[in-house]
């Protein structure tokens, strides 16, 4: 019984690997496919390729962070988690997302997506686009300075509308950078 799955299994492999190999070689289940029909149809998936990409490059985004100075613009999802930062810039779920104080983390080095990478590089007056559903706010930042890992006093609620921005310090694994704007 062992013996006779293992000669299917290793049939079927050989099988598999002949049927890629013809596949490769334009042949098909034992018959020749037409070169013309073959590149019609990758013509024809190239076309709805190129329709899908712009498509997707012409969609709005619907909740993102925009930093001219930085030339940064990157998609923001909710979460501070690694996973959640591996991909987007993370939101503090304790913060707003719309009025009052939004606060949003991110990886600044030795990920994929290091999107405050260059963060270190702000100054007060740099200005901090903002974009939640269909409202967009533009801020300008009043404060950018190093706080403890265990501070979180820069992402309490606000009555007038602020954006908190933070990201570890290099080689400083107890320091954060706090980078605050304030609505124009």
């Amino acid at each position: 019984m062992i013996i006779s799955i293992l000669v299917f299994l290793l049939i079927n492999s050989v099988y598999s690997n002949v049927g890629l190999f013809y596949h490769n070689s334009s042949l098909k289940a034992g018959f020749v496919v037409n070169e013309e029909s073959q590149k019609e149809q990758f013509n024809s998936n190239q076309i709805q390729n190129t329709q899908e990409e712009k498509e997707e490059n012409t969609k709005e985004l619907d909740w993102y962070l925009e930093i001219p100075a930085i030339e940064l613009k990157a998609e923001i999802c909710e979460g501070t988690t690694k996973e959640v930062m591996d991909k987007f810039i993370g939101h503090f779920e304790e913060t707003s997302k719309d009025k009052g104080n939004v606060g949003l983390a991110a990886h600044n080095r030795g990920y994929e997506n290091n999107y405050f990478a260059k963060l270190k590089e702000l100054k007060e007056g740099d200005k901090i686009i903002y974009q939640y559903q269909n409202t967009k706010r533009e801020y300008i930042i009043t404060k950018h300075v190093i706080i403890k890992d265990t501070d979180w006093t820069n992402l309490e609620d606000t009555k007038e509308n602020t954006i908190t921005l933070i990201t570890c310090v290099e080689n400083e694994p107890e320091y954060r950078r706090c980078i605050q704007g304030v609505e124009e």
